[in-house]
């Protein structure tokens, strides 16, 4: 049970943090039919928030994670477990959730309309109430243009598991 909370914890944290990471590489500059990709200025507006998103995260700091993410939020953990924003935040509040670094990788945004779906790869190193919760991870999150502003409304994370030797 303690793993199953702690790994639900990290990887709450490691959405975040990833949220607020720039790529290492550009965007994807493919466009299947009927969406805006890289360039647009709808990214660069959500690339900007994912970088706010992390310089509060690495400082404790929960005001960027309030700002954007929808009060509706919903967070499925890499083990399935189901979160919202109220959680998370409390975690980064309390000081329990802290974050070394985070690495960044394979990041693409794609746009239809009000909606944005943004996938990546995070190599992250951390700690939850003192244990270890560093790893690799591919993530999907969903922002939704509300009130004329982009929310965060809904993130997953998987684990990428080592091969078998």
């Amino acid at each position: 049970m303690k793993k199953i909370l702690i790994l639900t914890v990290f990887a709450i944290a490691a959405s975040w943090v990833a949220l607020g990471q720039t790529p290492q590489k550009p965007a994807t500059q493919e466009k299947p039919a009927g969406e805006k990709v890289a360039g647009s200025s709808v990214e660069s507006s959500l690339m900007q928030i994912e970088q706010e998103l992390l310089d509060a995260l690495l400082k404790g700091d929960a005001s960027a994670n309030e700002r954007y993410l929808a009060d509706s939020f919903t967070f499925i953990a890499p083990n399935g477990m189901v979160s919202d924003k109220a959680q998370g935040i409390a975690d980064i509040k309390s000081g329990d959730l802290k974050f070394e670094s985070s690495k960044v990788d394979d990041m693409k945004v794609r746009v239809y309309g009000d909606t944005a779906v943004v996938t990546y790869i995070t190599t992250d190193k951390g700690t939850y109430k003192g244990q270890d919760i560093s790893g690799q991870y591919r993530w999907t999150d969903v922002f939704v243009k509300q009130g004329g502003k982009w929310q965060i409304v809904a993130g997953q994370g998987t684990p990428i598991m080592k091969p078998a030797q």
